[in-house]
């Protein structure tokens, strides 16, 4: 599903955050050592090979809500924005800190003149964020980026999984109808 705003195309597919040549720079649901570990870092890391480790170390740690750029190896992208998601019901605030995974990322990618950008969910997997709240955190925080962004012109949103898919669409749905 595709939406147009700000002469930015928003778009949500279900897939592979490691499998998509079509975006400049794919964001890494990290851990705070950037580490390779499980989940999208773990697949980002496999994919990428040895040298995103090497590159990553010294720029850890990392915290909640906070983004680093880093070459994108083995990915068909040129670059990886790993950020930190909050675990929820430990890290205070939670949607202020998802938010500024997105906000973060965002700003680096048009500080970079990157033109695409990609994310999976953040936080939704094993740092427990409902997925339908996060989605909310998610759309609101980029909708209020848009008018600042100079270079971004697409933001795909990779999902993993059927419910996700639909989570997603029907917010981008309800976007778009408004």
């Amino acid at each position: 599903m595709v939406y147009n705003d700000q002469n930015i195309q928003l778009e949500v597919s279900k897939g592979d955050i490691t499998d998509q040549p079509d975006l400049d720079v794919v964001v890494n649901a990290a851990n705070a050592e950037l580490a390779p570990g499980g989940g999208v870092a773990g697949a980002i890391h496999q994919k990428a090979g040895p040298g995103l480790y090497k590159e990553c170390k010294p720029l850890a740690p990392i915290y909640p809500g906070e983004a680093v750029l880093t070459n994108a190896f083995d990915l068909p992208n040129k670059k990886i924005i790993h950020c930190l998601g909050p675990v929820y019901g430990r890290d205070k605030p939670e949607k202020e800190l998802l938010a500024s995974c997105y906000r973060n990322s965002l700003r680096l990618a048009d500080k970079e003149r990157l033109e695409s950008i990609g994310f999976p969910g953040i936080s939704t997997g094993i740092f427990g964020y409902p997925p339908d709240l996060a989605v909310e955190v998610v759309f609101n925080t980029v909708l209020a980026e848009l008018p600042q962004l100079e270079h971004l012109k697409k933001i795909k949103f990779v999902v993993f999984n059927d419910e996700d898919l639909r989570l997603y669409e029907s917010k981008l749905k309800e976007i778009s109808d408004s």
